[in-house]
Order: structure tokens, then C-alpha cells, then sequence
């Protein structure tokens, strides 16, 4: 054993607030673990609702998220318009060139 692995300890749990634990020896050894489909039925209904505890970082993201859309719809706000400044330019130049 190497000095930096600490040796395993076995330990017993004799009594975990007030009542004894379940002892391996009284579970059933035919129980089966549930297939995974089932387990995966269990998380629908959490999947629908959000955790309260995480709302500081759905706030937090959503802001982020609103704020890259508003940027986003700025920019493209910002080159239309220039396009229409400059598409009204060369009209205007236009019709200048035609004695208008």
C-alpha cells in the first residue's frame, strides 16, 4: 500500500436517528433493480417543474438570453437601417443625374 492511499475501514451502523437501519441480509436477494424505461417514467413529472432553489440562475440566464436578443434585434435594426439610408442616398443621387 502506497502512503498516499488511506487503508479502508469497515465500520457497522448500529442505529441512524433513533432506528436501526436495513441490514443487507434482511432485503431480499430476489428483488430486481427496475428496468431503466421504468426508472425514467419517475422523472416526467419532475421534468415539468422547476426547482425552486434554482431560480437565481434561471433569472440570471433569462436576463442573459433577453439581453443577447435585444442586442441581436438591435444590430439588425441598426443594418437595415443603413440600408435605407443608403438606398434613399442613391435614389436621391439619382435623380439628380436625371435633371430632376
Amino acid at each position: 500500500m502506497s502512503r498516499t492511499e488511506s487503508p479502508a475501514i469497515e465500520v457497522e451502523v448500529l442505529e441512524i436517528d433513533g432506528s436501526t437501519p436495513e441490514t443487507t441480509a434482511s432485503r431480499s436477494p430476489s428483488a430486481e433493480p427496475p428496468p431503466s424505461s421504468a426508472s425514467w417514467t419517475q422523472w416526467q413529472g419532475r421534468i415539468r417543474r422547476l426547482d425552486r432553489r434554482w431560480w437565481p440562475l434561471w433569472l440570471l440566464l433569462g436576463l442573459v438570453a433577453f439581453v443577447l436578443l435585444v442586442t441581436l434585434g438591435l444590430v439588425v435594426g441598426l443594418i437595415l437601417l443603413v440600408f435605407k439610408l443608403l438606398g434613399s442616398i442613391v435614389r436621391s443621387f439619382g435623380e439628380l443625374a436625371r435633371g430632376g
